[in-house]
């Protein structure tokens, strides 16, 4: 797929500014395909198995996959939880994702929802091991830097090393990086993989995931690109634990008002 082709693209505007533990609680993105299982009582509960499955057993390792079912009415799920976020922030992300994606999709036979601290999905079709860069939602800041070529070369150094130390083995498919683009402005990186993944597969992901930079990050003061299986973020404030700098109360905040969603469809 072509993330130029815009015709792919839905662009909405995102919500209001609220602290990024309360974020957490609120879905940035979901997708919902296939036919719809809300008739079917044998797939429902194999949803909801696989949906129960994922929650108990993710929120206390960080990563879950799960199978239920067989046949047509045959489900398997994955959930993962940002590897920097703690457990109880992690089990709380899951549980509202376990709540809200049959809910967002109407049972559908193939449905993914993102948070901010974690990402969960349920397909008819067995996806595990496999790189899905299809699709996903992009977060993007709409105010821009000045100097774009220095401040794009800045955050390609940055976002490099992330991705870097995700795609290395024993990583656990996570990255994060920091580097201090002027004396008042600190650039700050994360990638991460889904944990199924080999580390040959977690490369490709999150190079396909970089090179789409240039379409829509540009010199953006903060852009994050979410796929099914790989994550690439950004900010010039620190988002990812533990906190740098003097953040009030301990926490990060995401101004949602100058961010712009890309929702992408394959």
């Amino acid at each position: 797929m072509e993330f130029s082709t815009m015709r792919r693209c839905v662009l909405l505007v995102s919500l209001a500014m609220l602290p990024l533990a309360i974020m957490a609680a609120d879905s940035i993105g979901s997708y919902c395909a296939g036919s719809s299982y809300a008739s079917s009582n044998k797939a429902v509960a194999n949803i909801n198995s696989v949906l129960s499955d994922l929650v108990a057993t993710a929120s206390t390792g960080g990563y879950a996959t799960s199978t239920a079912g067989k046949g047509n009415n045959v489900i398997y799920g994955l959930a993962q939880c940002r590897g920097d976020v703690s457990a109880s922030d992690c089990a709380a992300c899951l549980a509202d994702a376990a709540k809200q994606l049959p809910t967002t999709c109407s049972y559908s036979s193939d449905a993914r929802i993102w948070y901010d601290f974690c990402f969960m999905r349920y397909e008819n079709a067995n996806f595990i091991g496999q790189v899905d860069t299809d699709a996903g939602v992009i977060l993007v800041n709409v105010q821009a830097m000045d100097n774009a070529k220095a401040f794009e070369k800045a955050v390609g150094k940055v976002v490099g090393k992330a991705t870097a130390q995700a795609s290395a083995a024993g990583s656990a498919g996570l990255g994060r990086s920091k580097d201090q683009y002027t004396p008042f402005v600190a650039i700050y990186g994360l990638a991460q993989c889904t944990r199924d993944l080999a580390p040959l597969s977690c490369a490709q992901c999150l190079s396909t995931a970089v090179s789409r930079f240039g379409d829509y990050c540009r010199a953006q003061q903060g852009c994050q690109i979410n796929y099914s299986s790989c994550r690439v973020r950004y900010e010039i404030y620190p988002f990812y634990f533990p906190l740098a700098g003097d953040v009030p109360g301990g926490r990060a905040t995401t101004d949602m008002t100058k961010n712009t969603k890309i929702a992408v469809h394959p």
